[in-house]
């Protein structure tokens, strides 16, 4: 015989449901972004927040991938160009391009500069990939996939950025 159950044990249960449902889809949702040549996969809780660009005022005598400092509602953030850093071209500034700024827990207060938003991700539905044997790879470089598209995106660890040594040292 089937059990009945109240209304309010079926809100709850419903409700339960669409929570787990929720944290399912924010655990494997990503921000993808462009930054110079690569595909890069952002954690939602890494991030605080995507801004088009501020004005940047530059730092003299530092690395080229190091634009300067900008005014983020009354808190100077450092500006690096995220494609730059990777070895890429300085990015052309476009109405395309983004700030986005690291979580303030890292307390790194810095937003990284990329070229182009590509969306939210799910990672479950695209393809791991295997690093290569004897391929080395950078410490904020998470895990690698590929889309249905056939484009590469990697992962980023923004703890691992944001205590690297390359990314601390912006003197020239």
């Amino acid at each position: 015989m089937a059990r009945q159950i109240s209304l309010r044990e079926f809100q709850q249960s419903l409700a339960q449901r669409l929570r787990e449902a929720q944290a399912a889809t924010e655990q494997s949702s990503r921000l993808g972004v462009q930054a110079g040549e690569g595909y890069w996969l952002l954690k939602l809780d890494e991030t605080d927040e995507v801004l088009p660009l501020p004005e940047i005022s530059p730092v003299p005598l530092t690395q080229a991938w190091y634009l300067g400092l900008a005014n983020v509602r009354g808190v100077m953030a450092n500006v690096v160009d995220f494609g730059a850093f990777l070895g890429s071209e300085i990015t052309t500034r476009t109405p395309d391009c983004r700030l986005v700024l690291v979580a303030e827990r890292y307390q790194s207060y810095s937003g990284l500069l990329i070229g182009r938003m590509m969306g939210l991700r799910n990672i479950q539905t695209l393809e791991a990939l295997e690093a290569s044997a004897g391929q080395e790879r950078e410490a904020w470089v998470g895990g690698t996939y590929r889309d249905a598209e056939g484009r590469t995106w990697k992962e980023l660890n923004m703890a691992a950025l944001v205590a690297n040594e390359n990314f601390l040292n912006v003197g020239a």
